[in-house]
């Protein structure tokens, strides 16, 4: 507004000039000319700035996103229970202290054996495998965001009690795994296949379900649109989200109060020449779309992070009838198995059946 009245009341002034005879129109013409080259010098310069502020910024969120070293971190669980808590939040709490200890005891008593593969694109992964006797039931347990083998323990010592055999990678860039860049699933699905491959080298007549939370179930879905063998027979996604654009520019929303556009665009250009992949064509909403075998979808109505409306989307998309799903009422990101106790057990191991 300075600039805008600055430039009113100078024009005013030789306006009252010209009107005097004291000023030429051709001094004027030259004025003029040089003030529409200041103007458009400035919008040049600001139009710049935008574009590398920009480009700046988008940078930075793909090393904070998706990065290895990034800053963005996995929600923390609390294992303790609020004096204000209601009944919803005192029996997540109470559910995440008693699943805490199961896997605190399951570890103490099965270590694991480390296992490795190397993928086409010539990637070291790691895993945990936990031999279960002469079962031929498998799952492939899958840990969430920024997370390792050990955020899996939560599915492992379930699949284990029931007498499955219970395989937990490192997802890329996560744990042991090699890579710089998270592949929130979508660089993952192929490194899943590879660990189906060793499965099936070590029984062939396995019968392999994979489960995944949070970034796990993104894994888990962009996997079934993949064609899997017929020794995959399920899978189960809890609280993943519909693509990695969506989660992204949803968080970028909440967390910093930011529209989509320009950020998540210079950011996608960024995530394809440094991870490989676009944020985009990493849908698992596209992929759970061209999934024929039976899945199981599960999420909290309170997740504050992957919103729920994201479940019924994927639930829609998913042809045939092959498919069922649970929901949580009251409870956040990945605290459906602490709300719904033995429930979400029973639910599960009835789909599977």
């Amino acid at each position: 507004m300075y600039f805008i009245n600055h430039v009113y009341y100078n024009s005013l002034i030789i306006k009252f000039f010209i009107q005097k005879g004291f000023i030429h129109m051709n001094i004027l013409k030259k004025k003029k000319l040089s003030v529409k080259k200041v103007i458009l010098t400035l919008v040049a310069v600001l139009i710049a700035l935008l574009v590398l502020i920009s480009l700046f910024a988008g940078n930075y969120l793909v090393n904070y996103s998706i990065g290895r070293s990034g800053d963005g971190g996995n929600r923390t669980v609390a294992l303790e229970i609020p004096e204000t808590a209601d009944d919803t939040e005192r029996t997540i709490a109470e559910g995440k202290i008693a699943q805490q200890e199961a896997n605190e005891a399951f570890l103490a008593e099965n270590p694991g054996q480390t296992v490795e593969i190397t993928t086409e694109d010539n990637i070291h992964c790691n895993g945990v495998y936990y031999p279960n006797g002469e079962s031929h039931d498998w799952v492939i347990a899958l840990h969430g965001y920024r997370g390792d083998h050990l955020g899996a323990t939560s599915l492992a010592q379930h699949y284990y009690a029931h007498n499955y055999q219970v395989l937990t990678p490192d997802l890329r860039a996560c744990g042991d795994t090699d890579g710089n860049y998270l592949g929130m699933g979508w660089l993952d699905r192929k490194d899943i296949l590879s660990w189906i491959d060793w499965i099936v080298a070590q029984d062939s007549d396995a019968r392999i379900v994979i489960q995944g939370i949070s970034m796990g179930a993104a894994t888990t879905m962009m996997t079934a649109g993949e064609d899997t063998p017929d020794q995959v027979v399920a899978f189960i996604e809890d609280c993943g989200y519909t693509s990695v654009w969506d989660i992204f520019s949803s968080e970028l929303k909440l967390r910093f109060g930011m529209p989509e556009f320009p950020l998540m665009y210079t950011a996608n250009l960024f995530a394809i020449a440094k991870a490989g992949y676009s944020f985009k064509e990493a849908s698992a909403l596209n992929q759970v779309k061209n999934c024929k075998k039976p899945m199981l979808f599960i999420h909290g109505t309170a997740d504050d992070f992957i919103p729920y409306e994201m479940m019924d989307i994927l639930y829609q998309a998913k042809p045939g009838n092959n498919k069922e799903k649970i929901t949580a009422p009251g409870a956040g990101h990945g605290e459906a198995m602490y709300l719904l106790g033995e429930e979400y057990w029973d639910d599960v191991f009835t789909f599977l059946e």
